[in-house]
């Protein structure tokens, strides 16, 4: 090889590392790209230098970790923005509900102190209409944060099929290349590693490299969303157990014409999707139910204490506020055609949860049937009685009540919501002043010791008055002008034959009492009417106001306190998940460290490279020049 021979390939080696350097320094600062250099070998039989290839710093190990620091800081970022949003509106001490409960109560403290006062009466209505208001305002607040994780939802599942089927043509490309070149362009496996990056900001997602070169990418349950050129897609479907509810469907087939199978929530996790999906799941159906629940209860049991009552005109109270109804589905991949409606068990306020419930039908055809119900914030399962004659399932405080059960199959799925949208509907029923039951619609004199007393809408129809008494035996006596209906802890109680026994509840024409304890000897009486109320009778004012203090939320809580403990919860999980945020995105932070220390363009060390790529230029045009004198010199000395 001559010395002519061996500058040349110098030249060349060195236009390719200066060429490799410019590249370099033109993609600073292009997202993606990864840094090249030359690498050069020395070619055979002393012949001078060849470029062998031009290499693309790239540590797979370390994007793999930075993909997936990636994955999941983009999913807590977007579920700290979402339930920063809840926190907010919870925790305004102007706009939230805490205050406005307290105006309510405090409004009946003042009607407790003149119930004949129009201004005390009045006082109550406004503030009632204002708390109303304002359970309607948070309810349409979280429904619209429902329907934008919808919207939100629909988005990403069109941006990740968009970069998934652009994963496959690049696949496609780089295939094609290796074919005809015998090795793929650095730059399309920069934009298909970006595109990889930005597919894990968006879902969590599994790359399986096949034989070094194709990338072939899964969902965590195994489900191919790329297999070499071919891509498969998502789509955003109903839930088929909930109408209101986007969740993510798998299409079947690479086609695009193959089943859309619902895929199980709890499988997306990772990116802006799996994060609105944890929100969603965990914190805002949560929080919606928690409002409802804290509607419902003060609702329920405020009609409850208002109907014990007797407004000016007479005339006993009525309930005082409405509710939304609890919602019920039938899900629909359901065999049978049976459907469901729901409705609040008024004799259960304590036992409503702010939980969901998933009934499964297990033996349709048994008598009674037999029925799974499922808490679906815990999973756990829930005791419940069915009533064969009227096809209602009851628990949890609602009455679940079926049409075309016969049509059921063994394993066909219900939903119920017994307490979701309840304060969506919630408003105050009276508006005339004279109808606040303000006096106690029931007079009770006796040494029987009883507690709990109350009275049906409608007590005191059949009779205005009642004379029980009780020996020690529990055998009962009632005398009234007409014969009574008597329950005992709700079944027909017969007191010829029948024996009460302490803790029973008994119900006499819709006035319901527990018995405490029975007489050490002889009998105790009770005598039972209806109240002449006076315009200055407050006994049921009284005891409206008094239900600030009692446990009424659940059966174990106040409505300040439960509203406090919403409030906490909220806080506490936007605290965590602003630490978990925090501590992740300076992981991600780290790792991108690494990646670029590795990858990426410093344009220091570009700049020396091209004085570095630049001499050694230089000095092998100076071998060429030295040749081309040595050339000149051989001939003129022949000549």
């Amino acid at each position: 090889m001559s010395m002519f021979s061996i500058g040349l390939s110098g030249l060349n080696a060195a236009q390719n590392a200066l060429n490799t350097v410019s590249n370099n320094i033109s993609n600073v600062y292009t997202p993606g790209y990864n840094r090249e250099i030359t690498v050069l070998n020395e070619s055979n039989n002393n012949s001078g230098v060849r470029v062998a290839d031009i290499e693309r710093q790239y540590n797979t190990f370390v994007a793999a970790q930075l993909n997936n620091a990636k994955s999941q800081s983009s999913a807590l970022n977007v579920y700290s923005t979402q339930v920063t949003q809840i926190d907010n509106l919870l925790a305004d001490r102007e706009a939230g509900l805490a205050p406005l409960m307290q105006d309510f109560f405090s409004s009946l403290e003042d009607l407790a102190s003149a119930p004949s006062d129009p201004a005390s009466r009045q006082g109550v209505l406004g503030s009632a209409n204002t708390l109303s208001a304002q359970f309607r305002s948070f309810d349409g607040y979280l429904q619209d944060l429902q329907s934008g994780v919808n919207g939100q939802i629909k988005d990403e599942i069109t941006q990740i099929n968009n970069t998934t089927t652009q994963i496959a043509s690049i696949n496609r490309e780089i295939s094609l290349a290796r074919a005809q070149l015998g090795e793929a362009p650095n730059s399309l496996l920069n934009q298909r590693d970006q595109m990889i990056s930005e597919l894990n900001e968006r879902m969590d997602i599994r790359l399986n490299i096949q034989d070094g070169k194709t990338y072939n990418l899964t969902l965590p349950n195994g489900q191919p969303l790329v297999t070499g050129d071919t891509a498969y897609k998502l789509e955003a479907i109903e839930s088929p157990s909930d109408p209101q509810r986007v969740i993510v469907g798998y299409r079947e087939g690479s086609q695009g014409n193959g089943n859309v199978v619902a895929l199980d929530e709890g499988l997306i996790s990772g990116g802006a999707l799996g994060g609105l999906m944890s929100f969603r799941s965990e914190t805002l159906d949560k929080t919606q139910n928690q409002i409802g629940q804290l509607a419902t209860s003060l609702a329920l049991s405020f009609n409850e204490q208002h109907q014990q009552g007797v407004d000016l005109q007479g005339d006993q109270g009525e309930a005082f506020f409405s509710l939304g109804k609890p919602n019920a589905y039938f899900n629909a991949e359901n065999g049978g055609s049976a459907s469901v409606e729901a409705t609040f068990d008024l004799e259960g306020v304590s036992a409503l949860k702010a939980t969901d419930y998933s009934i499964k039908v297990t033996d349709a055809a048994a008598t009674p049937p037999t029925f799974e119900v499922t808490r679906k914030d815990d999973g756990s399962l829930v005791d419940f009685e069915f009533e064969d004659t009227s096809d209602t399932l009851s628990f949890g405080g609602v009455n679940v009540v079926f049409t075309d059960f016969n049509t059921a199959q063994n394993g066909d799925r219900f939903e119920v919501q017994p307490v979701r949208r309840a304060a969506g509907g919630m408003d105050s029923n009276i508006t005339d002043l004279d109808k606040i039951a303000a006096a106690s619609l029931v007079e009770r004199e006796g040494d029987l010791e009883i507690s709990q007393l109350t009275a049906a809408s409608g007590a005191f129809s059949a009779n205005e008055s009642y004379e029980l008494s009780v020996d020690d035996t529990g055998k009962l006596t009632v005398t009234a002008t007409t014969a009574a209906t008597i329950t005992k802890n709700g079944t027909v109680f017969d007191p010829a034959t029948e024996f009460l026994a302490v803790g029973d509840t008994i119900s006499i024409d819709g006035l319901s009492f527990t018995l405490d304890a029975l007489p050490t000897a002889g009998e105790a009486s009770l005598a039972i009417s209806r109240s002449d109320a006076s315009a200055g009778d407050n006994r049921n004012a009284l005891s409206l106001q008094n239900m600030l203090a009692e446990s009424i939320v659940g059966g174990s809580a106040s409505v300040s306190g439960a509203y406090a403990s919403i409030v906490s919860d909220v806080g506490n999980r936007t605290n965590i998940i602003q630490v978990n945020l925090d501590a992740r995105q300076g992981l991600t932070d780290q790792l991108k460290a690494v990646q670029q220390s590795e990858s990426g363009v410093s344009l220091d060390e570009e700049a020396a490279n091209l004085i570095r790529f630049q001499q050694y230029y230089q000095a092998n045009a100076r071998v060429i020049d030295t040749a081309s004198n040595i050339f000149d010199t051989i001939l003129g000395l022949r000549s």
